[in-house]
This record gives structure tokens, sequence and C-alpha cells, in this order.
């Protein structure tokens, strides 16, 4: 309904572990989503999808050009261990939130370099040329929805 879950939080839990924690750790973007406000349909046009759609155009550009010289073309194809530890590999203070993840065990291995992926994303559709701690803390963010938590 239009009230959102009012199922008891060790219910919401119970339903969610439905889904076991390899396959949520292959999610890459989970985001809760609220009802619409009244007051949101009324306050103006969002961004054009002409807009949108040219920001993914040049985000795709930039990555084809940044990874010509490689076996991949797009973020999603490049494998983690290239990001962790290769020329992409970020400044650590850019890294922080996913190396603090890792270390608490609320992400995998598989998980930060999914969040990397994402983080490089971001940025390309910023316009910049790396991801800088914005990015990546938006990545895990995104990672971490409310609720659902990969085991």
């Amino acid at each position: 309904g239009a009230g959102g879950c009012s199922c008891a939080p060790l219910h919401r839990q119970r339903y969610l572990s439905r889904l076991s924690g390899p396959l949520l750790d292959r999610v890459d973007i989970k985001v809760a989503v609220s009802a619409v406000a009244r007051a949101d349909l009324t306050s103006g046009p969002g961004e054009a999808s002409a807009r949108v759609a040219e920001r993914v155009r040049a985000a795709r550009e930039r990555q084809a050009r940044r990874w010509a010289e490689q076996p991949w073309s797009l973020n999603s194809d490049v494998p983690g261990s290239a990001l962790r530890e290769g020329p992409w590999r970020l400044p650590a203070r850019d890294r922080r939130p996913l190396d603090e993840a890792l270390d608490l065990g609320l992400i995998t291995l598989r998980g930060l370099d999914r969040c990397l992926r994402v983080a490089w994303t971001l940025a390309d559709l910023e316009g910049v040329d790396a991801p800088r701690y914005p990015h990546v803390a938006h990545a895990l963010a995104m990672r971490e929805a409310e609720g659902v938590k990969a085991a």
C-alpha cells in the first residue's frame, strides 16, 4: 500500500533472507523506493530523457577511450584485479569506504570489485577522469540499500 510495509522488522528480515547472500552479492545497485508524495508530482519536470541519454552516451564513449588498448570496452567488463591492483587503482583516500566495509565484513571482495565498477561509471556519468571519494561512497551506499544486504 501507499503507507509502506507494515510488517514487523523480524518478518521483513525473514522475507529478505529468502534471497541468498551469493545472489545478492551479484546485484550491483539496490535502491529503496518510497511512495511519491503529492508535492513531488507538482514540483516540475525532472531531467529530460534526451539529456540523460546524452550523458549515458558520453559516459560510454569515455569508457571506450579509457579501455581502448585493453580487451574490454565498458567498466562492467573490467576484471576487479585491474581496478584493485593495476594502473587504475584509486588512491587510498578515495578507496577508504570500500576498504573499511571489506575490513568489517560488510562486503566481499567480489562486492568491492562491483562497487569499483559502479564508482567508475558514476565518475564517467559526471564527466570526470576517475572516481573520487564521493563516487566510491555513493556506489557503496547503493549496494547497501536498507534492508537488503548480501551475506
